[in-house]
């Protein structure tokens, strides 16, 4: 943009100063100022301490840190769901311990193999944790509620099968107050290529489940 004139610019910054200053004197000396009103001054009211909006309050977690793993399943239950597993289990990397954690056991004993995973993952309220619950079972269709599973659970087996290799999973969810306790435990025979039945698995997951659930509730932090 061409840049004006050092007159005229002067000129342009000058004028609104000027229509402001003609305004203040036509305020202070026009008739207007001859007669004073009547008219009372009214001040606003200030807020009572009561009428103030609320402040916002933290909201309460029952569960405030994710338990260790993989110390939520009994060494005897480890050893009978994946036999030739160290009981210890190995605790997966995670970017923030405090709201998930997981533990996976797997072994392989002469042809059968097994893999069990316990998962626990935090919310900041419970209704977040109902919200993805709801959605999770929601996307595992075919599956069934497990009644006495903390506050709600849900149990689904899948059976998949590549290069003729079969290979059973059962998932269980939990939800525990703020908390989801998520457990899957799959399997296959490498010398049959056939998968343990569904029942077995299913029982083996809810088993797994349910006492991560008590290790969770035994171990709670407000």
């Amino acid at each position: 943009m061409r840049s004006l004139p050092l007159p005229l610019a002067l000129t342009a910054r000058i004028s609104p100063v000027a229509v402001l200053a003609c305004a203040g004197w036509a305020l202070t000396s026009g008739p207007l100022t001859s007669t004073q009103s009547t008219e009372p001054v009214r001040t606003q009211k200030s807020p009572a301490p009561s009428e103030s909006a609320p402040s916002s309050t933290a909201v309460s977690k029952t569960y405030a840190a994710a338990p260790a793993p993989c110390t939520s399943v009994a060494a005897k239950t480890v050893t009978s769901l994946v036999p030739g597993a160290k009981a210890a289990g190995k605790e997966i990397p995670s970017t923030d311990t405090t709201l998930r954690r997981t533990c996976s056991w797997n072994a392989l004993k002469g042809y059968d193999y097994r893999w069990l995973d316990v998962s626990y993952e935090l919310m900041d309220s419970d209704e977040a944790a109902q919200a993805s619950y709801k959605e999770r079972v929601s996307d595992k269709s075919g599956g069934g509620a497990v009644p006495g599973l903390g506050n709600e659970g849900y149990s689904m087996v899948d059976l998949t099968t590549e290069d003729k290799q079969q290979t059973r999973e059962g998932t269980v969810f939990a939800r525990v107050a703020n908390a989801l306790v998520v457990v899957t435990y799959n399997g296959s025979d490498f010398e049959t290529k056939k998968a343990p039945s569904t029942d077995e698995i299913n029982k083996g997951a809810i088993k797994a489940a349910k006492e991560a659930v008590a290790a969770l509730q035994n171990g709670r932090k407000s």
